[in-house]
């Protein structure tokens, strides 16, 4: 069975510039790349749960979307950090055409982590959620995964979705530190 790091991706593993989606925009977070070598030494892997409202509001295509995606994988893998799949929700309320909805699959709803489920042996007594917004954290609370709240990107300004929270870190490699020592 899998110890996965579930990881939101803007505000995460990158500094989340609003709508990002144009890879000359990219940039690591503050000590990203040492907070999951430290995770992966330690037998973790890791998955990408990210909602990108911005294909929902017509700002970016799925197809810019995986180009972006695809430039951060790439670049974590210069670094010997792989990232076993990517999931992400195209949907908002507020969005346009069929992106246009409510989706089980946009956090804080768990359908990301339900189809990791169905296609990873997944521990989930040994695997967490780390995100910079409340919702992630619900999310990982709804599907029964501890949580964490990074105090990057966002840094919980959601508080919408505020919930019960494993431990509030100021980035990965804190996060990653927390998360070895349970």
């Amino acid at each position: 069975m899998k110890k996965i790091i579930f990881l939101d991706r803007d505000g995460v593993i990158n500094v989340d510039r609003e709508y990002i989606h144009k890879i000359e925009d990219f940039e690591f977070e503050k000590n990203v790349i040492p907070g999951l070598k430290l995770l992966s030494q330690n037998g973790f892997e890791f998955i990408i749960i990210t909602n990108q409202s911005g294909i929902a509001r017509g700002y970016y295509t799925e197809d810019d979307f995986w180009k972006f995606n695809n430039h951060v994988a790439s670049e974590l893998k210069k670094n010997k950090i792989e990232i076993l799949k990517t999931y992400f929700s195209p949907f908002h309320p507020e969005g346009i055409g069929k992106y246009k909805k409510n989706s089980r699959c946009r956090k804080p709803e768990p359908g990301m982590l339900e189809q990791a489920e169905r296609d990873f042996l997944i521990d989930k007594s040994k695997s967490w959620v780390v995100g910079d917004k409340w919702a992630d954290v619900k999310c990982g609370k709804i599907f029964g995964l501890k949580s964490i709240l990074v105090k990057t990107g966002k840094a919980g300004e959601d508080k919408k979705h505020k919930t019960k929270v494993d431990y509030i870190a100021d980035d990965l490699l804190d996060a990653a530190k927390f998360i070895i020592q349970k």
